[in-house]
């Protein structure tokens, strides 16, 4: 459960840019639904003075594509708070794991040169695992799990060595799905629905919380 109350790192307005894929940009749900523009909402609940987020995503990209968008997107240089989301489309694709490592810890350096260089204003999400989907089982790609986790090993491990914030929201994308697709899948039965992108921005809220309780920031 997020704590009641997360206090903020200043009085003064912070802003937020969110890179990713589809689970950013938030395939098949309104734009309010997205779990970065709801990360937002929670904060602002409770006294951060904190824009809606600068969302630098598209469904399908990889991560050679995101770090090209970010060469190419007019973005300022400094922000107060960065969130990275990348690597399923990689791995739907059957690109090699040492390549994605590659491009993450680029991603993410990229991510760090926004916060002026403040690993604990970053924030890492893993990949949901979209196999256990029905268009997975449609698919006939119900192993894929497999392989989504050793990209999550990966982008675990670069994060944890840069000394960012993880947030591992693969566990809920299961369960949901498990417990209720009709509740936790978008119409198209592969990407989320609204309610599963805010549980991930309750455990992105939760953990940034308890990163500023520890001082961490």
């Amino acid at each position: 459960m997020p704590p009641t109350h997360c206090l903020p790192p200043s009085t003064t307005p912070q802003s937020l840019l969110s890179l990713g894929d589809s689970y950013t940009i938030g395939e098949g749900v309104a734009e309010t639904e997205r779990w970065s523009v709801i990360l937002q909402k929670l904060l602002t609940e409770h006294g951060w003075q904190i824009q809606p987020p600068t969302i630098v995503a598209r469904t399908g990209w990889t991560t050679d594509e995101l770090a090209n968008a970010i060469q190419s997107a007019e973005l300022t240089e400094h922000y107060d708070w960065v969130t990275l989301l990348i690597g399923v489309n990689n791995q739907y694709r059957g690109y090699p794991l040492d390549n994605y490592q590659l491009e993450f810890s680029q991603l993410l350096q990229s991510a760090l040169q926004f916060t002026g260089g403040n690993a604990k204003r970053v924030v890492v999400l893993s990949i949901p695992d979209w196999s256990v989907t029905p268009f997975a089982m449609q698919a006939g790609r119900t192993a894929d799990g497999e392989q989504i986790a050793k990209f999550n090993e990966i982008n675990r491990m670069v994060s944890e060595q840069a000394g960012v914030l993880y947030i591992d929201i693969t566990p809920t994308s299961q369960q949901g799905v498990w417990a209720d697709p009709s509740t936790a899948l978008a119409p198209d039965q592969l990407h989320y629905s609204g309610a599963m992108h805010r549980e991930w921005a309750l455990l992105a809220l939760e953990g940034i919380c308890q990163s500023l309780q520890a001082g961490k920031p």
